[in-house]
């Protein structure tokens, strides 16, 4: 019995050289245990070394290899071969620019990232050697969830309202994980978050579809953290109006 074998469509773009992105069929072994980030390896192993895209742990821990997967954001790593039919099309995720094949430039949301201020910020410094800040488990609980986040972007490429609305939008993981910081009992930074979430392009911009949630490969739920987040900003501007200090 013959070993069967796939299609893989892949999007080609190499700037140097190609007016528009196009795509380019591979003829691939479908082994049973393999993924689509082991396809596109064999590719680059076996038949075109030109081909380029982004991948490190293949674990879905690292959060490189996202891409879209017969139209859905996906993790290369992520999405068995086993799951499809013998045609794949595998394309560099939506609403960012694409650098090269698969690749496509983040520096739009490492700006937006870093904008939120995605650390601890202490009440005050503590040296090593005094210890670490004590949690309780319902503390860690708390905001558990949202720490998850591996920013392999999928929920960008899925999201409408950053695609097709309002790039200025800070977006579904960065929102996500200023949520986490806010909920830690360790930080006491909101204020210093909360010009950029509660600004017209923070988390009232979000229309609750919920698509960020539904490709989210860690079950983050990036969108109940900014409806979350839209209630906390709301709690804390009522108690500012009444001289209520905030967190």
């Amino acid at each position: 019995m013959s070993k069967r074998t796939i299609q893989l469509e892949v999007l080609r773009y190499r700037p140097e050289q190609d007016k528009e992105p196009f795509f380019q069929t591979y003829t691939v072994p479908c082994e049973e245990e393999w993924v689509v980030l082991d396809a596109l390896n064999y590719v680059k192993d076996e038949i075109d070394r030109t081909l380029s895209f982004r991948w490190s742990c293949h674990m879905f821990v690292c959060g490189s290899c996202g891409y879209k997967i017969d139209g859905e954001p996906k993790l290369g790593c992520k999405a068995f071969l086993r799951d499809y039919g013998d045609n794949i099309r595998v394309e560099p995720l939506d609403n960012f620019p694409i650098e090269r094949d698969l690749v496509v430039v983040i520096d739009d949301f490492v700006e937006k990232l870093q904008s939120v201020k995605p650390y601890i910020i202490a009440k005050e410094e503590k040296a090593l050697a005094a210890g670490e800040y004590i949690q309780t488990p319902a503390q860690l609980k708390a905001f558990k969830q949202y720490s998850m986040c591996i920013n392999c972007l999928l929920c960008y490429s899925a999201c409408p309202q950053y695609g097709l609305t309002n790039q200025e939008f800070i977006g579904p993981a960065a929102l996500a994980l200023a949520h986490r910081y806010n909920m830690d009992s360790r930080d006491v930074g909101r204020s210093a978050r909360e010009h950029v979430l509660a600004a017209h392009e923070g988390v009232w911009e979000c229309s609750f579809v919920g698509a960020c949630s539904v490709v989210c490969p860690k079950d983050v739920d990036p969108a109940g953290a900014i409806q979350q987040a839209k209630f906390t900003s709301a709690v804390d501007y009522l108690t500012s109006m009444v001289g209520i200090g905030g967190k």
